[in-house]
Formats: C-alpha cells, sequence, structure tokens
C-alpha cells in the first residue's frame, strides 16, 4: 500500500511517490532521500534547505501561458506582464535563478524598499519592468528617479498625496528621464482570510476617490499625467475564493475607465497585486483555495475586457505580483527525527512485579489477549484502567512502578490495536483514540526559523516523510522542533491534521521528514529564537541524463556568526573565555589548550544538534 500524504492535491505534479520514496517527478524520477543523503555524506547535518530551479521555471511558464491562452481565447488586445515582489523570499539562492528562468518572459520585479530597489537596479532583467509599492520618503523617491536614469522601466505606485508631492518636486530637480507613475486605489472590496485586511476602504494602503480626483489634477497642474501609466490594487495574500478577485476587478476596471475619461489619456495598465493562492492541504477535506489558475487568468482577462469594451476605451495592460504562487514550490525542508518520545514504553520496559494490583494484571491480559474482533474494545478499557491507576497512585494505593507498568501497557495495547485493525477499520474511533496517545517526534529544526508562518498564523504545510511510503504509517504523529518553547509543535489533530508517521528506532535507522511549499516568505520571516539561524542550504539542477547536480551549497551560520549579527564582540567573547579557562582550577596546560580548542570549535559550528541525525 502506497501513501501519498495529499501529493495529489498539494503536489501540482511536481513529485511522484516511487519504489516508497518521494521523487521528483521527471523521466528518471530521483529521490529526495538520496539527494539528502548525498549531501550528508559531505559532512552536514542538521536540517537541510533544498531548492529547485526546474520548479521556479515551470511556475513562470505556467502564469505566463495562461494568460496568454486567456488573451487569445478571448481576443484580448492589452499585454500581460508579470512581475516578482522581492519581499516574498530575497535570499540569492532563489532570487538569481528567477531572474535568470524570468528572462525569457520579459519577467520583472517589484520593490517595497530602499534595499529592495537597490536589488532590482542591480538584477532586474533588461527592459523588464519594475514596480515600487509601499511608502516612500525624499531619498526612496530619488532612487526611483536614478533607476529612470538607469534605463529602468520603472514605476512608482503612489500610496498618499505626499508621496505625489515629493515625485513632483523631485521631477523638477532631476534630469530628463522620469519614472511612470501608478496610483494605488483603495477599494471597497477586500479578500478573504488571514489577510483579507491588505484590501477594503479601510486598508493601509491606497487613494480613495477624492484623494484620486485630487492627485490626477496635481499631475495635470505640474506637466506629469503623461507619467501617469498605472493603477494598482491589492485585497490580499493567498485569496483562497475567486469571487473577492471579481469583485475588485469590476470595481478597479471602471475606475481605470473613469481616470482614463479625466485626461489620463497614458494610463494603460491595472495592476492586480499578489494574491494567487496555491493549496496548502494535504487533506481534502480542507481544501486552501477553490479555483485554479485557468479559471483565475480567465476571469481577469474576461472582466477587464468586458468593462473596458462598455466603457468604450483601450483594454488594460495586466499586471500581476504574485510571488507566492512562484516562490512557493520551489523550497523543501528536510530535517531528520531524533527521537520518538514513547519508544520508553516497549515491552522490555515492563518490570512486573510477583504481585501486582489486579488492575495491572487486567492491564497485562488486556495485552495479551487482544484481537480484531475486540480491538476497540481493549482500547477503551486499557485507558479506563490507566485513568484508575492513575487515581490510585494519587492517592498512594499504587507505587512508581505500577504507575509505569500502566504507561507501558496502555501503549502496547494502542500499537498492538491499531496493527490488527489497520486504517481503514473503525477510522473515526481509532483518530479519536490517537489524539489522546498521540506519538511525539522530535525533529531537528526550529520552526520559529523555518515555519513562521505556522507558529504565528495557524498556516499548515505538508509534512511527509521521505521514504517507507509503501509501509503504512501506524503512530499518530505530534512534530516537536528543539527549541525550547511548548509553540515549537505541529500537533496531531484528528479533525484538521491527521498526520501518520511511521514506528521507527531512530538508534538504527535515520528517518527524515520534508516540509512543503516553504519557499515564500518562511526564509525572510524566520526568526533567531534560541539562536538558531538559516538551515544550510543547496540548489538542486536537474540533467538531461537523469542525473542531478548539487550546488551552491550554504552552510548554516556559525555560532560565532549569530552572535556577530547580534552585534557581540566576538574578540570580547573569544578573549573572555580564554581569559576563564586560564584562571580555571585546571593545572594541566594540555587540558586547558584541550578545552580551549573544543569551545572554538562549537563557536565555529552551527547550532543545530548533532548527536543524532
Amino acid at each position: 500500500m502506497t501513501n501519498d500524504y495529499g501529493l495529489s492535491l498539494w503536489g501540482d505534479s511536481n513529485f511522484i511517490v516511487d519504489g516508497g520514496k518521494i521523487c521528483l517527478n521527471n523521466d528518471f524520477k530521483p529521490a529526495i532521500i538520496d539527494i539528502v543523503k548525498d549531501i550528508r555524506d559531505d559532512g552536514y547535518r542538521g536540517p537541510l534547505l533544498l531548492r529547485f530551479p526546474h520548479l521556479i521555471k515551470k511556475q513562470i511558464v505556467q502564469v505566463y501561458s495562461n494568460f496568454e491562452r486567456a488573451k487569445k481565447e478571448f481576443g484580448y488586445s492589452g499585454t500581460f506582464n508579470a512581475v516578482y515582489p522581492l519581499k516574498v523570499n530575497q535570499y540569492p539562492g532563489f532570487v538569481e535563478n528567477l531572474v535568470k528562468l524570468g528572462s525569457p518572459y520579459g519577467y520583472g520585479l517589484e520593490a517595497g524598499s530602499k534595499a529592495e530597489l537597490l536589488l532590482a537596479m542591480a538584477y532586474n532583467n533588461y527592459d523588464a519592468p519594475i514596480t515600487v509599492n509601499g511608502f516612500k520618503d525624499k531619498e526612496l523617491i530619488n532612487l526611483g528617479f536614478i533607476a529612470a536614469e538607469m534605463g529602468h522601466n520603472i514605476t512608482l505606485t503612489i500610496e498618499g498625496l505626499n508621496e505625489l508631492k515629493a515625485i513632483i518636486s523631485t521631477s523638477k530637480e532631476r534630469f530628463a528621464p522620469k519614472p511612470n507613475i501608478g496610483l494605488r486605489i483603495r477599494l471597497h472590496s477586500s479578500g478573504t482570510g488571514v489577510w483579507a485586511k491588505s484590501g477594503g476602504i479601510n486598508s493601509k494602503f491606497g487613494l480613495t476617490s477624492t484623494e484620486l480626483i485630487e492627485a490626477v489634477n496635481l499631475l495635470k497642474d505640474n506637466g506629469l499625467i503623461e507619467q501617469f501609466t498605472m493603477i494598482h490594487f491589492h485585497i490580499g495574500s493567498q485569496i483562497n475564493e475567486i469571487h473577492p478577485l471579481k469583485k475588485a476587478l469590476i470595481e478597479a476596471g471602471n475606475i481605470y475607465a473613469e481616470l482614463r475619461k479625466m485626461g489620463a489619456s497614458n494610463l494603460q495598465a491595472i495592476n492586480l497585486g499578489g494574491g494567487l493562492a496555491i493549496e496548502y492541504s494535504q487533506f481534502k477535506e480542507h481544501p486552501s483555495r477553490n479555483y485554479t489558475l485557468k479559471e483565475y487568468a480567465n476571469d481577469v482577462v474576461y472582466l477587464l475586457k468586458t468593462i473596458a469594451n462598455q466603457k468604450n476605451e483601450i483594454e488594460p495592460n495586466i499586471f500581476i505580483e504574485s510571488g507566492r504562487y512562484i516562490a512557493a514550490n520551489h523550497a523543501v525542508l528536510v530535517a531528520p527525527v531524533l527521537e520518538l518520545f514513547s519508544q520508553e514504553y516497549a515491552e522490555e520496559k515492563l518490570v512486573l512485579k510477583k504481585k501486582n494490583p489486579p488492575l495491572i494484571d487486567e492491564l497485562y491480559d488486556l495485552y495479551t489477549t487482544i484481537k480484531p474482533s475486540n480491538a476497540i474494545e481493549y482500547l477503551h478499557d486499557s485507558i479506563a484502567h490507566m485513568e484508575s491507576v492513575l487515581t490510585l497512585f494519587d492517592l498512594g494505593y499504587v507505587d512508581l512502578q505500577d504507575r509505569s507498568n500502566s504507561e507501558v501497557l496502555v501503549h502496547l495495547v494502542m500499537k498492538k490495536a491499531i496493527s490488527l485493525l489497520g486504517n481503514k477499520q473503525n477510522y473515526a474511533e481509532l483518530l479519536k483514540i490517537q489524539e489522546e496517545v498521540q506519538e511525539r517526534y522530535l525533529v531537528n529544526f526550529s520552526m520559529f526559523q523555518s515555519l513562521p508562518d505556522f507558529w504565528g498564523l495557524g498556516q499548515n504545510f505538508p509534512v511527509m516523510p521521505l521514504d517507507r511510503l509503501d509501509e503504512r504509517p501506524t503512530l499518530s504523529a505530534s512534530i516537536w522542533d528543539i527549541t525550547c518553547d511548548s509553540d515549537g509543535e505541529i500537533s496531531f489533530d484528528a479533525n484538521k491534521n491527521p498526520l501518520f508517521l511511521h514506528d521507527i528506532d531512530v538508534e538504527k535507522e535515520e528517518y527524515f521528514l520534508g516540509f512543503f511549499l516553504v519557499g515564500a516568505y518562511q526564509e525572510v520571516l524566520g526568526m533567531k529564537h534560541n539562536l538558531f539561524t538559516h538551515p544550510t542550504e543547496a540548489t538542486i539542477y536537474l540533467k538531461d541524463n537523469g542525473k542531478y547536480e548539487i550546488k551552491n551549497i550554504l552552510e548554516s551560520q556559525s555560532i560565532m556568526d549569530i552572535l556577530e549579527d547580534l552585534d557581540y564582540d566576538i574578540h570580547a567573547i573569544r578573549d573572555t573565555l580564554n581569559e576563564r579557562i586560564e584562571n580555571s582550577n585546571l593545572v594541566d596546560e594540555k587540558q586547558k589548550k584541550h578545552i580551549l580548542g573544543e569551545l572554538y570549535l562549537f563557536l565555529n559550528d552551527n547550532g543545530y544538534l548533532k548527536t543524532i541525525g
């Protein structure tokens, strides 16, 4: 039996289960576990972040081809353009590949800060658009003018009238080439879900109808109306329903037509912002979105064409900034399991007495006589017996050894029942029981560093083992990270997250978990909780001969580098350690040198665990 962990829902045909392993879905099907072992053979330990550039290319191709298909189907005369928002993932291992792979399509970049704009000015494809969103000061506006003077096709999107006044002032001071000007419109329409507040009349960004009229008049009065080429809106990230987008498109399309009638004849583009969703759910009962990319492209093209034709205006050029859709699936976090916490409940841990309390004898009898026909009944009985033993322990009638024996026996009954019944028989009842006796898997990663959206927003990410997928997983799994924080846990939830993993002995075999769709936001939002930093990363290039090439391995920061990032004086730390060892009670100078050498090795290594895995 093969368990695909919902791959058909979230995988988008990027991966496939073959020979019990999760593999890249191409002609040669390289297994991720084999790639991981190749990297680990070179001495890298702890969590790994694997980047797959071919998946970046796939997403870019899908976006452009779907919009070009929709344009052809509906006879749309406007152009289609896309820019990638750098805020989604600014790491060079992603951005450099994105720019190269997007070059044939004129794929551009979107910046929201001075640093991101400088990055865009250095990396953007020639003739591809740059858009600048977010609040701006005089320096950022000057930087936008410099980009235009360098020859970039750049649009500064205005978030408020003060920004427009600063652009007008700057235009009188700078050289002839000027950036294009976009106006962000504040729609009444908004999205749904966690990020819905990005849109709506009370959103953080954008101009009201009154401010739009004033902005157009300011542009006319100062001879900059020809630079006004774009309106922009954004109703939220990860738009999970298509209806709010349709409503926003109708509103934006009508505003576009009205602004052109006011004399903004160079206004030719509508920027939809981001929000194109991906499917995160690995359980069919809880889908993340209710539409496809094809439907999204069709609705955008059809609605904008319809409105433009009704208003007797030119069909606008379409811009989108859907960074999550491009970035999310290119990266896979892989981390080794260090420990299963209930493995202490093995049969060899039983220490039965010559005379046991009756409840312990009854539990042992349940364990030895359980069979498929009575498994559910015995599960219920064993849990009830353990509750009774705990009550007797609190009252002083049984001792700690009796309590230990009851815990071991209940877990043994549970494992035996699951083995006897399988996942399909009495499934709901098994789920209910397993939520009470779930296994805790200690995994060598930091949730706060590598899955911050799970911790902060409850965003689920698909999780699955890299191998043993031809074996039935029997343990209801709760995943613990290695931080000293109780929030660093993905709990088993029978209703929303019924994750099952395998019963393995990590002292005898390695067991790796893959966390998928982590390429958007997770890296840039990750925090140094407990001073764990970005995991070791590697880029995997697929070759035509069926082989793969592992390149650009960047090891996780050393502890010394982390401390330096936090503005510690690392030289003073070394000197202090040296001095304290020198002043210690150790007499032997060789011992002192040995200990100091050990400390230096620790300081120059990363902080992830290495004792196991």
